[in-house]
Order: structure tokens, then C-alpha cells, then sequence
């Protein structure tokens, strides 16, 4: 794929500061896409979607001797306007706003307490596959089928977060796989189903570097906690560290590798805390446990049933007293046979399995001081919150009519929202 590979390690290097200052170069140049329609987004309509709880399914009404399907529901909040599928819901970092995208080609901002819509997040040409608000909550993105990539600023003379408009467009995937914001500054890593991975410096949306050591689908990745690296995995189950800096691998696993070897496609990826170790899990349902800094294979962990997908890995955090090891952590794996795996890392060990009556989605921790408790959803149409040091299920959240895409906690973890394909987003409290 056409790229500029010359956007080189200095320019990297030379806007990431440590120490907490910017990452990104304080005079970076605004790039305005050409206008769309989404320059400028205030009291939008709300007549594109209807309640449907309250809109009659059936004009006739049951018949006789049908048996009257009744769905419970404990949501305190809901978002109907998409219709179709929802694949992709964020939350703001400090304001109760929830970004969401679907099948329909459409992304929305939308109030979390009275579901109200903010704005649209217009410009696809296909189904909104991911997005993301930026660590500091001033952008938000969502990236496409379509290969696009739309970014979108909050008006800062509004701190009610209200008010947002149309920044620019990013080209360079062919299809999104994943979207994900540096911890530390406005720059952004896409995976891409052509192999490839790109990273880009926000407002400018200047591309500083495009990866191609892959083979197959980049369909999990994210920088490591500390911002300093990148691990990545394809849908050949090969598995890769980069520095941003560079288009070069640090280095690379594949399934030919000795004590590795991942069967499948790597499906889901997550980094401890402490940017030590890496976890992937694979299509096939091997999980493999990786040292971040020598590319070496630690742990092989066994737990979920063979040839189930693993779906969501997830780090928590237990606190004083927990068995964690030099940073390990404890961790959660979520599966298609519908399994929910806590493991020690310290010990490489099964700690205790929680249980979905389908495949798990995704799984979501909870900030401290309540990092033992995990939130999970699934295509048994339910979200789970659990109190995962004790194994013991706290509450069951149940309003969708479909399975359960995605999840997302506000920055406090007393509420949860979610993404499904019966078209609606729920908000449920978890406390």
C-alpha cells in the first residue's frame, strides 16, 4: 500500500517527550477535510429512530394461542437511533457521553443519562466497525468498513462536551480492524485487514509511520500502557512488538515458533499494567503469555474449551493481599464457549471460571478501588458484573433482545454501556 515510509523515527522521536510532557508537537497544523455537511453539530434531530420497546411490534397483536414473549429489562437508559447491528460503543474519559457505531454507516454522540442525541458522526460508506474518544477526551474517532477514518474535535468554549465539530478524514486502510489512542498523546494506531498497521499525529493527521511486517489481518493491537511500545496480532497468529519510532519489527512470533505456536488467528490481545508481558489469545483457543522485552514465550495457559475462540482478555487489579507476582497481574479471558477464565499470572494458573450461557464478547474492569470487579457481555443477549477475586456473579443486566457486541464503563465503573445487535445501546447501572 502506497505510503510515506520517509515520515521517520526523528519526527516520532522528536514530538514523544518524557516525563509527561506533550507527545505531540504544540504547532501542528489543523487539516480541514473538505466540508460534508458535519462542520458544525448543535441540537440535532432526533426523528431518525424510534423507542422500540414503545412501538408496537406487531400491528395485529398476538393471536390466539401464541405464547406472549415478554423480555425483562433493568437498562436505565437507552439509544435506538441506529436500528441495525451496533458494533461499537466508547465512553467519554470524564463526561457522561457515549460514542457509538453500526451497520448502518452511521456514528452518534449521545447523552448517557437521557439518551439524548448530541451529533452524528456522518461520512461512511459502510458499517462503523470501532471508535474512540482520545485520552483526553477532545477527539473522538470512528473507523469504517470503508477504510475511512473520521475524527471529530469537542468545542472547547463547551465544557458540557455538547457541542462538537468535523476535523478531518484519514485514508490509508483498506478496512479498519481496530482503533486505538496513545495513552499519553493525541496519536492514533489503526489495524488494518490488509496487513497492514498505521499510525498517525492528531489534529494534522500526518502519518508517521505505516508497519508492514505482517501476513495476514491486523485484527488486535494496542500501545503498551507505559506508551512506549506497540504489540500487535494477525489473522495468521503471528504476533509482533514495534517502537513507534520505527517501521522495523523489535520482533516477531509466528506459529512456527517452537514453544509459541499459536494455532489459528490471534483474536484477542492485552498488556499488564506494568508493560511487562504481552497475552494473545487465538481462534483455536491456545492463549499464550509473552515477555514484552525479550520477545520469549512464558506461560501457555489452558482453561477454555479446545477449538473456542478466544474473544476479550482483560487485566484487573485485586489489590493488597492478591498473588501478582513482579507486575503480572490477574487476568480474564472471555470466550465463544462461553467461559469467563480468571488466571494468576504469578503462577500461571487457573484461578476460577465464570460462566455465560453463550459465547463472551468483550469484558470490561473496573477502575479502582473496585479492580477485582469485571463486567462481561455476550451473545446470550446479558451482561454479567461479577466480583471476579470471589467468583461470585454481583448482578445480571437484561434489557437486549440480541447479542452483545461491546461494552464500555464510565470513568467512575457505576455505569455500563453497551452495544448490540438488536440496533439499540443500553445503559445499565453496575452498582
Amino acid at each position: 500500500m502506497a505510503a510515506d515510509h520517509n515520515l521517520d523515527a526523528q519526527n516520532a522521536a522528536e514530538n514523544e517527550v518524557e516525563g509527561g510532557e506533550e507527545y505531540l508537537d504544540p504547532n501542528d497544523v489543523l487539516i480541514e477535510a473538505p466540508g460534508d455537511g458535519d462542520a458544525y453539530m448543535e441540537d440535532p434531530d432526533d426523528d431518525e429512530g424510534d423507542d422500540r420497546r414503545g412501538a408496537e411490534e406487531d400491528q395485529q397483536g398476538p393471536q390466539e394461542g401464541d405464547d406472549e414473549i415478554v423480555f425483562e429489562d433493568n437498562s436505565i437508559q437507552q439509544f435506538p437511533t441506529h436500528q441495525k447491528p451496533v458494533f461499537a460503543v466508547a465512553v467519554h474519559p470524564t463526561l457522561p457521553i457515549a460514542a457509538s457505531g453500526g451497520e448502518d454507516d452511521m456514528g452518534y454522540l449521545w447523552d448517557i443519562n437521557d439518551g439524548q442525541q448530541i451529533a452524528r458522526l456522518s461520512g461512511h460508506t459502510d458499517s462503523v466497525s470501532c471508535t474512540a474518544f482520545s485520552a483526553d477526551g477532545t477527539m473522538v474517532v470512528t473507523g469504517g468498513m470503508d477504510g475511512k477514518v473520521r475524527v471529530w474535535r469537542k468545542i472547547a468554549s463547551d465544557p458540557s462536551g455538547k457541542q462538537w465539530e468535523f476535523l478531518t478524514e484519514i485514508v490509508g486502510p483498506d478496512e479498519v480492524m481496530f482503533l486505538r489512542w496513545h495513552p499519553k498523546g493525541n496519536v492514533l494506531l489503526a489495524g488494518a485487514n490488509d496487513s497492514t498497521l498505521w499510525l498517525w499525529q492528531l489534529p494534522s493527521g500526518k502519518t508517521l509511520q505505516v508497519f508492514a511486517g505482517h501476513n495476514g489481518s491486523v485484527q488486535a493491537g494496542d500501545f503498551t500502557p507505559d506508551g512506549k511500545h506497540i504489540a500487535t496480532g494477525d489473522g495468521n497468529g503471528s504476533l509482533i512488538l514495534w517502537d513507534p519510532r520505527s517501521p522495523a519489527p523489535l520482533w516477531k512470533l509466528t506459529g512456527a515458533d517452537g514453544r509459541y505456536s499459536l494455532k489459528g488467528g490471534i483474536t484477542a490481545l492485552g498488556i499488564n499494567p506494568s508493560s511487562s508481558l504481552v497475552v494473545v489469545g487465538g481462534s483455536a483457543g491456545g492463549i499464550r503469555v509473552v515477555n514484552l522485552a525479550k520477545g520469549t514465550v512464558v506461560g501457555a495457559l489452558e482453561g477454555h474449551d479446545p477449538g473456542e475462540s478466544i474473544e476479550a482478555i482483560e487485566f484487573l487489579e485485586f489489590g493488597a493481599g492478591a498473588s501478582i507476582g513482579q507486575g503480572s497481574g490477574i487476568m480474564a479471558t472471555g470466550g465463544t464457549d462461553g467461559k469467563i477464565c480468571i488466571w494468576d499470572l504469578a503462577v500461571m494458573k487457573l484461578r476460577s471460571t465464570l460462566q455465560h450461557d453463550d459465547a463472551v464478547t468483550t469484558l470490561v474492569s473496573h477502575p479502582q478501588p473496585n479492580g477485582h470487579i469485571l463486567t462481561s457481555g455476550s451473545v446470550d443477549q446479558t451482561l454479567k458484573t461479577w466480583d471476579a477475586r470471589a467468583g461470585k456473579l454481583l448482578q445480571e443486566h437484561l434489557g437486549h433482545q440480541g447479542p452483545v457486541f461491546k461494552a464500555a464503563l464510565t470513568v467512575d465503573g457505576e455505569v455500563v454501556v453497551s452495544a448490540s445487535d438488536d440496533g439499540v445501546c443500553l445503559v445499565f447501572n453496575t452498582t
